[in-house]
């Protein structure tokens, strides 16, 4: 398989582009769009209140909730004018998010996005009567969100996820780092998006001659103790979207470049933050498909008719600098057919 373009596993059923049509523009900078909002909001559009929560706070996360903010103003639903946010994150911890699920049921939004697995899966267990909108979620069957049938478990549920196919990401583990033989894997037990990427990993490596070791990681803290604890057992690090990890990235980042073990990811942000490369969704594009299903919610469409989505657009984002500081180097075919994440700091600072 190569990386000639990025690759599309799914696209969006025809219905909802055509109730949306082709709404607000993609940016895959860390920084969202700006927003007129002196003439965005819609006069003719009553208010309304969103209630969003997320498990904790860091780039990738933070990405997808402005792009949700940004796609509901370019529709006419305003924060401060004709839209209330309350806005609130767990910071980590599954007991404060339980807590933020209770609360935002009894205030009762016009509707709730939760941002990751655990917020989702607090949030749904909280409520069967406000429209539930989950996105960043890998796995949603077996976070219990909708069935196999891609049914939610509950009338008041739908969402958006992204399922990273585990043989592209070996594929370009293997390009980066041909000689790998071992490939470590930091991850919180706690967190199922993160045990199905393991199960995955172990079902799918020794086909391809290769073995996983698995650390877990059960705090952002233990996450550069958990990364040198592979010195000299493991060629290359590949990372999920482990809410733990992602919070302590620089953490890893600088365990992995002192035993020069490049470490491979799956966001954008990672990269930006440390690691060699990653194959991954726009966290900001996410956030902005997600922000469509959120106005449908908020525009009076019942959430029941809204089937859950897959958005699996990959694309290969690669960092030379952090490469060479983790003992690689990057083709330039590789480069050629990835975003070079250090371009794009450069350009963004002149």
């Amino acid at each position: 398989m190569t990386f000639a373009t990025t690759l599309r596993f799914s696209l969006f059923g025809a219905a909802m582009s055509a109730a949306l049509g082709l709404i607000g523009c993609s940016n895959t900078n860390d920084t969202a769009a700006t927003t007129d909002t002196s003439t965005a909001a819609d006069s003719d559009k009553p208010a309304k209140t969103l209630a969003i929560t997320q498990i904790v706070e860091h780039p990738s996360l933070d990405a997808m909730r402005r792009g949700i903010i940004d796609e509901l103003a370019d529709n006419g639903y305003v924060e401060g004018q004709n839209l209330t946010i309350n806005f609130q994150s767990a910071q980590g911890n599954t007991a404060t998010a339980g807590q933020i699920a209770k609360q935002f049921a009894g205030d009762n939004p016009d509707a709730i996005v939760a941002i990751s697995t655990p917020s989702a899966q607090s949030i749904v267990a909280s409520t069967k009567t406000v429209p539930v909108i989950y996105t960043a979620i890998s796995d949603p069957v077996a976070a219990k969100l909708i069935n196999e049938n891609n049914v939610p478990i509950q009338s008041n549920v739908t969402g958006l996820s992204s399922e990273l196919p585990i043989e592209p990401q070996l594929d370009n583990i293997q390009k980066i780092v041909p000689n790998a033989k071992t490939i470590g894997y930091v991850y919180s037990p706690g967190e199922v998006n993160s045990v199905v990427v393991l199960n995955q990993l172990k079902k799918a490596a020794p086909a391809r001659g290769l073995k996983i070791l698995d650390v877990t990681a059960n705090r952002p803290t233990d996450v550069a103790m958990a990364t040198r604890s592979l010195a000299g057992r493991v060629d290359v690090i590949y990372t999920s979207l482990d809410n733990n990890v992602v919070s302590a990235f620089e953490a890893m980042a600088g365990a992995a470049n002192e035993l020069d073990i490049p470490v491979i990811a799956s966001d954008e942000f990672s990269v930006r933050r440390g690691a060699t490369a990653a194959l991954g969704v726009n966290d900001y594009d996410f956030g902005r498909t997600t922000g469509k299903m959120v106005y449908r919610v908020l525009n009076g469409e019942a959430v029941n008719t809204i089937k859950p989505e897959v958005m699996n657009t990959l694309t290969l984002y690669a960092s030379p600098k952090h490469a060479a500081e983790q003992g690689v180097s990057l083709t330039d075919e590789l480069l050629k057919n990835a975003i070079n994440v250090d371009k794009k700091a450069q350009n963004a600072s002149k």
